[in-house]
């Protein structure tokens, strides 16, 4: 029987496999905005969410020809559920895992990952520096410049939509209020 693992746990896990401060800044990112999704829905679970969030790319810096495999043989070591190691690997799917996002939970991550980098860069791009003062149309802007945060595969995040069934601006908004919540984690608070 495997145990729920806590945050403590999740982010130590990730810090052993992780030292790159981008890589942990976007952990701490798609972390909030999974939690920020799961208040917005009313979900029960909102820790099981910002956990999977926080780790999703757990096995990214030291296997990155192997990201979404090598933490299903992590995590099984680690001994955590397998609806938890699910929901990880289906962040990759099309790109690296096979496994289709079905749960919301699952949705989400696989349409706020690619998206939380589109809204970085953005922000950094600001006289501000900073996610506080950041708004939908600014992001809409950069989206549609291909050279932008090249890579940020738009293509993930327009099938994400598809899948949740929700609008592009009303995910960029939320996306950004949940990012909002750890401006300072992230290094998004910018001069504001």
């Amino acid at each position: 029987m495997s145990k729920t693992p806590t945050r403590e746990e999740a982010f130590e896990l990730l810090k052993k496999y992780n030292s790159d401060e981008g890589l942990i800044r976007h952990a701490l990112a798609v972390e909030a905005v999974m939690r920020h999704f799961a208040e917005l829905f009313n979900e029960p679970d909102i820790e099981k969410w910002g956990v999977i969030g926080l780790v999703h790319d757990l096995d990214y810096q030291k296997y990155p020809d192997q990201h979404c495999q090598k933490v299903r043989e992590i995590l099984t070591e680690e001994d955590w559920p397998e609806d938890y190691i699910r929901a990880i690997q289906s962040h990759g799917w099309g790109i690296c895992s096979d496994v289709k996002p079905v749960e919301k939970m699952e949705k989400v991550l696989y349409t706020i990952d690619e998206l939380t980098g589109l809204i970085t860069a953005t922000a950094l791009l600001r006289p501000s520096k900073s996610i506080l003062d950041l708004e939908v149309k600014s992001v809409k802007k950069k989206w549609k410049q291909k050279s932008f945060a090249a890579g940020v595969n738009r293509e993930v995040i327009e099938r994400g939509l598809e899948l949740l069934g929700l609008d592009r601006d009303y995910v960029i908004q939320e996306t950004i209020n949940g990012m909002r919540k750890v401006a300072d984690e992230i290094g998004l608070r910018g001069n504001l």
